[in-house]
C-alpha cells in the first residue's frame, strides 16, 4: 500500500476551495469534474483530495486513499477486513474502503485501466 492521497469529504466545493487555496494557500494539482479536486502539499509527495460525495453512505468517508497493485486482489486478500460496500469503478481503476479496528476509514484504488 501506497499512501497517495489524503481523502476530505466536503459538501461545497466552492467553499471548501475558498479555505485551502485561497486561506491556506494550497496549489492545485489537478480536478475532475466539478465534484472533485486535489491540491499539493508543501514538501509532501501525498496530496489533499477534496471531494463532494454523491450521498451520504459511510464508503464516502473521509481517510487515507492507498495505492494497491489491485483491488479485487487486495480485497480478496484481506476478506477478514470490514468491507464499506463493494468494490467501485473509478476514473483509470478501481476502489474499496474498509475500516479499521478503531473505526477509521481506508480507501485502497488500483490504475487498472489507466
Amino acid at each position: 500500500m501506497k499512501l497517495t492521497f489524503m481523502y476530505q469529504s466536503v459538501r461545497d466545493l466552492p467553499s471548501a476551495l475558498a479555505f485551502y487555496r485561497d486561506e491556506l494557500g494550497l496549489d492545485e494539482a489537478w480536478r475532475e469534474g466539478d465534484k472533485t479536486v486535489a491540491f499539493e502539499l508543501p514538501g509532501s509527495p501525498i496530496q489533499l483530495m477534496l471531494d463532494v460525495p454523491p450521498d451520504d453512505h459511510p464508503r464516502w468517508a473521509s481517510g487515507m486513499f492507498c495505492e494497491v497493485p489491485d483491488v479485487q486482489a487486495f480485497v480478496k486478500e484481506h476478506s477478514e477486513f470490514t468491507w464499506v460496500g463493494d468494490v467501485m469503478d473509478i476514473p483509470d481503476g478501481r476502489s474499496a474502503t474498509f475500516t479499521d479496528p478503531f473505526g477509521n476509514t481506508v480507501h485502497v484504488f488500483d490504475q487498472s485501466s489507466a
